[in-house]
């Protein structure tokens, strides 16, 4: 089988010539033919674009930061904003689409802040729903860091909401999960949003 896809994939070869089977199917279910030049290796590239979009599944986001975790005292707010996440609404197995701002307030341990941005990427590469992916994030940082708090907000684009149903267009879906002194402190949370540019009241 030749490679489509140059990085790595979750599903394994098997898997992929099973998927391409019933995509092959599926395009002559809606009328369509497979084997016309357009679409002949179709089947194979959706199977691998979709082995790519969940490979989160085979990600371990705890481990991720605990790779890069440090001894460190400092006791600001540490905010990496504007992470841009991809991911499947598991009901539709449409794509939903935007942005993670997170937060933290070390506890005496700090992470590499490209692992934040890469715990995002692992749980957003599965089925999800942004309600779920937002306090997922959360507890694997409060977690894996035990920090004083966390803060995690998501905006996002649902084409599950904009190509089909009510077909809204320019709808946002705005979700936040805390933890610690961004529960406890208002002013801490404030600052927060105010970094951000988000207003949740």
């Amino acid at each position: 089988m030749s490679k489509l896809y140059s990085k790595e994939e979750h599903f394994s070869e098997q898997v992929i010539d099973g998927l391409s089977a019933h995509y092959r199917d599926i395009l002559s279910i809606v009328g369509e033919d497979p084997t016309r030049e357009g679409l002949e290796k179709t089947p194979e590239r959706v199977a691998k674009a979709l082995s790519f979009m969940l490979q989160g599944y085979d990600q371990n986001p705890h481990e991720i930061l605990l790779s890069a975790k440090f001894k460190e005292e400092y006791k600001q707010m540490v905010l990496v904003k504007d992470i841009e996440l991809y991911s499947m609404c598991e009901h539709h197995m449409l794509p939903f689409y935007g942005k993670a701002h997170i937060a933290y307030i070390p506890n005496g341990q700090i992470t590499g802040l490209s692992k934040i941005a890469r715990v995002v990427d692992a749980y957003a590469r599965r089925l999800q729903v942004q309600e779920r992916l937002t306090v997922q994030i959360r507890d694997c940082i409060q977690e894996a860091l035990n920090p004083l708090g966390v803060a995690v907000v998501i905006e996002a684009s649902h084409m599950c909401m904009q190509m089909r149903g009510v077909q809204k267009q320019n709808s946002a879906t705005t979700t936040s999960a805390f933890t610690g002194v961004f529960m406890s402190q208002l002013q801490t949370r404030d600052e927060f949003m105010h970094l951000i540019g988000v207003n949740l009241r």
